[in-house]
This record gives structure tokens, sequence and C-alpha cells, in this order.
């Protein structure tokens, strides 16, 4: 390559580092999925690719009055509004931006957050904004494996907003039957503790999930102490994975309702922010239990490896003295075994002509390998003390 050509491409290289660098800095201040010049309100809104399509479903009650419904488009909203004192719009799938434009548009909500309803993974947080609270969490099942689905929410003056990324079931039973049965104060109170509520069905969904981890990891030790396997180290590993996976969604968590809880100016009224406090209290409970099951999977695997270097010494304690009783044998068959002629002279072995010669070295053999046996007995190297 000549020096031209080169200085050429190094040019090249410098130029596409810098539209990187330029389009990296453009994401970061105006937000992922727009192009310069893109609008900086809320039509800059991007669904991820492969996102299902939306499904609402509401619930709109009162101290005495219920209804519930699907929606045939978020539109349809502006019915309920206003006319019943708690509006709740639960959103399974995000394949739709336009939806979530529209929601914002119509409660005001921030730009920011809707980002973030869009693009998860996002870390469990809580914001506050003008006139509203975002909130986003996970929501854990553990059937044949660990699934995690990000769960967002808006709670303002009336409505609490629900988004979730795919249909197919939640954690939120309870709350529905709690509403529909009018149990409990829920039906009295106002969004702020239907928020709260669906934060604590949130966090009361984890201690199940905790159960099955608990039962795994008694099988495990189980399975250590009595028939260890070459699996169960890879076992062990991902068990620690999932748990490592569960403490990222509990954690951050516990931060987003304590910060719910100080905050003097957000919609939560008072007495709800002391419910608030107790569902801190459960999250904080379930990280301590995830914390224990973390230490007691590593000092399961500690002691597997223990017992594999046990076994492994006592398999090795056996060979070295089969061998050490082996050399002094080895050494007599060998010593008989140079064939010297004892006619040559009188030192060259004359246990050769011996008639009780070959029992003679048999018993020496024997003789030497007990006497053996009987020290590493007496030391106990062989069968304990």
């Amino acid at each position: 390559m000549s020096r031209k050509s080169h200085e050429k491409r190094i040019a090249e290289q410098r130029a596409a580092l810098r539209a990187r660098r330029k389009e990296f800095l453009f994401d970061l201040f105006c937000g992922p999925g727009q192009t310069p010049g893109a609008p900086k309100g809320h039509e800059g809104l991007v669904a991820q690719p492969g996102a299902a399509a939306p499904e609402f479903a509401l619930m709109a009650y009162g101290p005495d009055t219920i209804e519930e419904r699907p929606l045939a488009h978020v539109n349809d909203l502006d019915t309920y509004l206003g006319k019943y004192p708690v509006v709740w719009l639960n959103i399974d799938g995000l394949g739709s931006a336009d939806v979530v434009r529209v929601l914002g548009e119509r409660f005001g909500l921030h730009r920011l957050a809707l980002e973030d309803v869009l693009n998860p993974p996002q870390r469990p947080k809580a914001e506050t904004f003008p006139g509203h609270v975002f909130a986003i969490a996970r929501m854990l099942s553990c059937e044949a494996e660990l699934s995690s689905e990000q769960l967002s929410l808006f709670v303002g003056e009336g409505y609490v907003i629900t988004f979730q990324e795919q249909p197919g079931g939640d954690v939120f039973n309870s709350v529905r039957e709690r509403i529909r049965a009018a149990k409990g104060k829920i039906r009295k109170a106002g969004p702020d503790y239907l928020a709260y509520a669906l934060l604590d069905a949130v966090v009361d969904a984890y201690f199940p999930v905790l159960e099955n981890y608990a039962e795994r990891v008694e099988e495990l030790e189980l399975r250590i102490l009595t028939k260890p396997d070459k699996t169960l180290m890879g076992d062990l590993h991902n068990l620690r994975r999932d748990l490592v996976g569960l403490r990222r969604s509990v954690w951050p968590l516990r931060d987003a309702l304590a910060a719910l809880v100080r905050d003097d100016a957000t919609v939560f009224l008072p007495e709800t922010r002391l419910f608030l406090r107790d569902c801190q209290d459960h999250a904080v409970q379930v990280i301590d239990l995830i914390e224990s099951y973390r230490e007691l999977t590593a000092a399961l695997a500690e002691v597997h490896l223990e017992s594999v270097n046990n076994r492994m010494n006592e398999v090795m304690k056996v060979l070295t003295i089969i061998a050490t009783i082996f050399m002094p044998l080895s050494f007599i068959a060998s010593l008989y075994g140079m064939n010297f002629n004892y006619k040559s002279s009188p030192w060259n072995m004359p246990e050769l002509e011996w008639f009780y010669g070959y029992p003679f070295a048999l018993g020496l053999m024997a003789v030497v390998a007990g006497g053996l046996l009987w020290l590493f007995r007496r030391k106990g190297w062989l069968g304990g003390e």
C-alpha cells in the first residue's frame, strides 16, 4: 500500500469516527430513534421493532360504581375521565408509538418518561413531574425459567396508566378482584392508592418466585451431599445468575419506593405514603432473602469444590499407598530377577538353588506388604486412627 493510499484510508476512518461520535451525542441529548432536525416533542417517539400490538383494558370506579371493559381505541378513554373518581387504563403491548404519543399529549406526560416506556428494559425508578408521577418496576415470573417484564406506571389527578411489554397475564388479578368486590379501602381511595396497590402487587409477586428458588437451593444442597455429578456446578452457576437478575430488579425498586415515601410534593397523599412505606419494607425483605440465597449458593459452591477436592485427595492417598506398598515388592522381584550364576561366585544368589527359594521370595513380599499396611494403619493414614 502506497503512502497516499494509507493516508486516505486513515482520513476516511477518522471521518467515520467523527460521524459516529456526532450520532452518539445527538442520541444522548435529543433521545434515541430521532434524526437531526426531527421534532423534539412527542412526535419523535419510536416503538421498538417486533413489539406487540397494544391492547386496552379499562377499569373506572368510585365508592358505589364500577365499569370494566376493553377499549377499541385510546381515544375512547375521554368518555370515562371525569365521570369516575379513578380511571385505570392498562395497555398490554408497546408496538404503537402513536398510542403513547396520544396519551402523552392528553395527560401532559413528560417526553423522557414516554421514551423510557417505549425502550425497555429500563432500570426500576420513580420520578416526579409536574402533575404526575412516573414509576418503572419489573414484573417477575418463574415457571420453566425466570422471566422479567417491564411495568411502566403513570399516576395523576383521577387516572392511573400502566404499560406492559406483552399481553397474556400479569400480577394484578388480586387488585382487580379487590376493586370488583369493593374489599378494603381501594374503592373509596384515589388513584394514588391504586398506584400503591399495583406496586405492592408487583413486590408481593416476588415472594412466590423466591420460594421457587428456595426449593432449588435445597435440591442442590441435597445433591451435593448425596449424589454430586458433573452438571452440579453448572446448575449452581445458573442459580446464582438468576439471583443476580432478581437483585437487579428489586434493589433499585426499593430506592424508588423510598423516594416516593420521602417526596412530599408528589400526588401521593400522606396516608398513602404510609402504605408505600410498608411496600418498601416488603421490598427490603425480598432483598434480604435474595442476599441470603446468594450467600448460600456461594457456600454450596465452596462445599461442592471442597468435597471434590476431598474425594480427589482420598483417591490420591489410596493410589499413593498402593504405589508405596509395591515399591519394595518391585525391588525384591527385580533383585531376584537379575539371575547371577551362583556357580561363578558363592555370593551370586545362592537362593536360586534353594528348594523353598520361590516361597521364600513370596513370603518376604507378603511380610513387607503386611508390615507397611500395619505401619500405615498405625499412623492413621489408612482407615482412620
